[in-house]
Order: C-alpha cells, then sequence, then structure tokens
C-alpha cells in the first residue's frame, strides 16, 4: 500500500460501540469519511439511526445496531448479527462506557460498582473476545479500546470508574500480546478532558481545566477520531499493545 492511501478504509466493516454522541459519535463519523462501512451502535436504536442518517447523508456508509453492552446476551446477538450479515469485521471500537457514581471511592455502593464493571470491563472484554474471533477468520483486524487518562492517574471523586479504565489499558496488552498470530491488533486511546455530555461536570468548571489542561483548553470529540483513524488503518500496520494519549499534555504532570 502505498503512503497515498495508508488510511483508507474501503471495503472494511467497523463496529463502533457508544457511537450515538460524543467521542464515539465521532470516531464513526471519521470512519466511515475513509471509506469504512460503519455499524453504528449504542443502547437506543433510534439514536444510532439518527447518526447513520447523517453519515449516509455525508456520502458514508453505516448500519444501526443497538447493543448495550453491560448485557451479555445482546453482545453475542450484535457479534452474530454482524457475522451473518458481513461475513466479517475488520474495525472494533470499544467505546460505550459507563460513569454512574461521582464521590468518595470509600462510599461506592454496590450497585455503581457492579454496574461499572459490568459495562467497562466484561462488556469490553467479550466484545474483544467475538471480535478478535470474528476478525481471526478473515486474517486479522483492529480493536481500539477507549480508556481514558484515568487509567493513568486516577480522576478525583472517580475512583470505580478509573480502576475499570486502568483495567481496560491491561486488558489492551493482555489482547495484543495473544492475538497479534492470528493478526488482530489491538491497542488504546486515552482521551483527556473532552467536551461531551459524559464528561459535563468536569468540563463546565474553567479554574480546573486551566490547572489541569498545558494547552488550557478541553479537546473537542473530533480531536480523539485522528488517534482511533491510524490505529484502525494500514498506517498502523506494526502497531499493537500501545495506548496513544491524547490529552493536552496532562499526563506530563
Amino acid at each position: 500500500m502505498t503512503n497515498a492511501n495508508l488510511f483508507d478504509l474501503s471495503g472494511k466493516v467497523a463496529l463502533v460501540t457508544g457511537a450515538s454522541r460524543g467521542i464515539g459519535e465521532a470516531i464513526a463519523r471519521t470512519l466511515a469519511a475513509y471509506g469504512a462501512h460503519v455499524i453504528v451502535s449504542s443502547r437506543k436504536q433510534e439514536s444510532c439511526e439518527a447518526v447513520v442518517a447523517a453519515i449516509r447523508e455525508a456520502g458514508g456508509s453505516a448500519d444501526a445496531m443497538a447493543c448495550h453492552i453491560g448485557e451479555m446476551a445482546q453482545i453475542e446477538a450484535v457479534f452474530a448479527a454482524i457475522e451473518q450479515k458481513f461475513g466479517r469485521l475488520d474495525i472494533l471500537v470499544n467505546n460505550a462506557a459507563t460513569n454512574p457514581y461521582f464521590g468518595s471511592i470509600v462510599d461506592t455502593d454496590l450497585s455503581s460498582f457492579q454496574k461499572t464493571v459490568d459495562v467497562n470491563i466484561r462488556g469490553y472484554f467479550f466484545s474483544s473476545v467475538n471480535g478478535a474471533k470474528l476478525m481471526a477468520k478473515n486474517g486479522g483486524g483492529s480493536i481500539i479500546n477507549v480508556a481514558s487518562v484515568n487509567g493513568i492517574i486516577p480522576g478525583d471523586k472517580q475512583g470505580i470508574y478509573s480502576i475499570t479504565k486502568a483495567a481496560v489499558i491491561s486488558m489492551t496488552h493482555a489482547f495484543a500480546k495473544e492475538c497479534a498470530p492470528s493478526g488482530v491488533r489491538v491497542n488504546a486511546l486515552l482521551p483527556g478532558a473532552t467536551d461531551t455530555k459524559f464528561a459535563s461536570a468536569l468540563v463546565q468548571n474553567p479554574a480546573v481545566m486551566e490547572k489541569m489542561m498545558p494547552m488550557r483548553r478541553v479537546a473537542a470529540p473530533d480531536e480523539m477520531a485522528g488517534a482511533v483513524l491510524y490505529l484502525a488503518s494500514n498506517a498502523a500496520s506494526y502497531t499493537t499493545g500501545t495506548c496513544i494519549n491524547v490529552d493536552g499534555g496532562y499526563l506530563l504532570g
């Protein structure tokens, strides 16, 4: 492949979870813009359909498949549907996540703990299991896990969320090591503070942002998509087991 089309995703089938808004939507739109057929997934079919309509209006190709990755049966169902309809999966972006509890780590209730673990660890794990198996049948593919800088430096009053994101980083390394022989690359994106509904409580505090961010601003969701495009494409054909920080310099301290 020549340098001119290193990022060309034509003929590739991509699944993006949590793609109805925010970072996931930006990733879905970008992958479609570079030629992938994108399966837009989140809990609600209607929200997925809205993103699909926007992708198609822009000249891209997409389908909507609802899936709550906190539910094992729904994970199995969506991968079975993808295999039946397309016979392949080339790109998986594990982006859907939850953060239901904000407060002291010692006051974390069992329900919030379980929900966060079920979605952010178990959901990513078994989506990766299903994705890697399907990719291996067709010679390989790329899995990108959306982790967080909180997986490196725990966020204040975001204990269990930060712990699950640290697990996603470790999971990325483990899958990368074992799946490499089958041609499946596994990498992670570590976003910093991004202007999304998910992170609204944090990004709406300018004083905190100025203190935390060397670039003195939060990211737009679109600024996360380029790193994912790289990891999904042939430009990253020898890249696996890596974590790319897109954080405006936050982890520099």
